[in-house]
């Protein structure tokens, strides 16, 4: 998937890889979360961390964020979304945006912004979108790319990604934080590139192994394990796991790793 893409003049879509890890990260992997960039739309989903300085180290200028797309209020996944608005706006950003989010993460959402007196910062259009507890609903439908949400298994409301590209009709899609349902397998079905997570199976998470089974369920073309432990685990060893269930290509995606 180590694509390279040209600076100028390349209007394919390209989802980058912000950050890889569960919720403990390491120096070499962030906590999960990713960036759908376009020539009109970049799209960030999720931003633990700092989301502003891991834009800039991708080479990605965070200015040119359009939307913001939380899957769920857990800290992992949302904690370095104030201090991007903050910097955002302290750099004088005029331009507004959208924060799409189900109800139960834009309640939080807004009292964490609120709790840090967002109004004395943030200085730009803020639209919040509610994301409706629907297989499916459409939430961007740009010149380039529709993206799809659905709600999936986790401890709290959450839901997963599908990313339809229309030149090219390229299938992205992304499980989240979830054990295994019925709803991803359509959230994935068909798709080109299935990122989906491989914590460990309980009751809100899913094993490599369960991955792959969604992936063979969803006839996925290629299968990328994220949110999988690191701090000296051998994370390398789930792709083996995997490989035991789903006979296409199969890896563990790393930090920054970008997919055209």
């Amino acid at each position: 998937y180590k694509f390279l893409l040209k600076k100028e003049g390349n209007s394919m879509p390209k989802i980058v890889l912000l950050g890889t890890a569960t919720n403990v990260p390491d120096l070499d992997h962030e906590n999960s979360h990713m960036v759908l960039v376009g020539e009109e739309r970049m799209v960030l989903i999720d931003g633990p961390g700092s989301p502003f300085l891991r834009l800039q180290k991708a080479g990605l200028d965070p200015e040119k964020l359009t939307d913001i797309v939380v899957t769920h209020f857990h800290p992992d996944h949302v904690s370095g979304i104030s201090t991007l608005m903050m910097s955002m706006g302290l750099s004088q950003r005029k331009a507004p945006i959208n924060i799409y989010a189900n109800a139960h993460c834009t309640a939080f959402l807004k009292q964490m912004f609120d709790n840090y007196e967002w109004n004395t910062w943030h200085f730009f259009p803020v639209t919040f979108h509610t994301v409706p507890e629907e297989e499916l609903h459409t939430i961007i439908d740009s010149d380039e790319f529709k993206v799809y949400t659905s709600p999936v298994k986790h401890f709290v409301p959450t839901f997963g990604i599908r990313v339809e590209t229309k030149d090219s009709g390229k299938v992205f899609a992304y499980s989240c934080d979830t054990a295994p349902t019925a709803s991803v397998v359509s959230l994935a079905q068909n798709a080109d590139v299935f990122i989906h997570e491989a914590a460990g199976a309980s009751e809100g998470h899913s094993s490599a192994k369960q991955a792959a089974e969604i992936a063979v369920e969803a006839n996925v073309k290629e299968l990328l394990l994220i949110h999988y432990p690191v701090n000296g685990f051998d994370y390398q060893k789930l792709v083996g796991e995997a490989k035991e269930v789903f006979s296409g290509p199969v890896s563990a995606a790393e930090d920054f790793l970008e997919i055209n």
